[in-house]
C-alpha cells in the first residue's frame, strides 16, 4: 500500500505501527503511530493494540515489509506502507517529533 492509500484519520480497529528504531522515531514520526522497533518486535508483540488491521511503516519499506511477513503468518492482518516515511514525509503527510526543539523530520 502507498501512503497516500493510508487513511488520513484511521478507521477504528485499525493501528500504524512504526518499527523503526529509537533515534528515527525520536526524529519524527506520524502522530498516531505506535512504536516497536523491528529490533524488539518478537519480545513486544503483546504490545501490539488489538486491531483488524495493522499498517505497518519503516524509513523506506523494507523493514515493514519483513515485518508484516512475520505478522501475517502469526496471525495479524498487517499491510505494508511501501516507501515507508520517506514516502509519507514526501506527500505532506504530518510528522511529529519527540524534540520540542527541532522540526520533524525522516532519518
Amino acid at each position: 500500500m502507498q501512503p497516500d492509500e493510508v487513511p488520513a484519520q484511521l478507521p477504528e480497529g485499525s493501528v500504524l505501527l512504526d518499527v523503526r528504531e529509537a533515534n528515527e522515531w525520536q526524529a519524527g514520526h506520524a502522530p498516531e503511530a505506535v512504536h516497536i522497533p523491528m529490533s524488539e518486535l518478537v519480545q513486544r508483540l503483546d504490545e501490539i493494540p488489538e486491531a483488524d488491521q495493522v499498517y505497518v511503516v519503516c524509513r523506506s519499506g523494507g523493514r515493514s515489509a519483513k515485518v508484516t511477513a512475520y505478522l501475517n503468518a502469526n496471525g495479524w492482518d498487517a499491510v505494508n506502507v511501501e516507501r515507508g516515511m520517506n514516502g509519507w514525509s514526501a506527500i505532506g503527510r504530518p510528522l511529529v517529533s519527540d524534540d520540542a526543539d527541532s522540526e520533524p523530520y525522516v532519518l
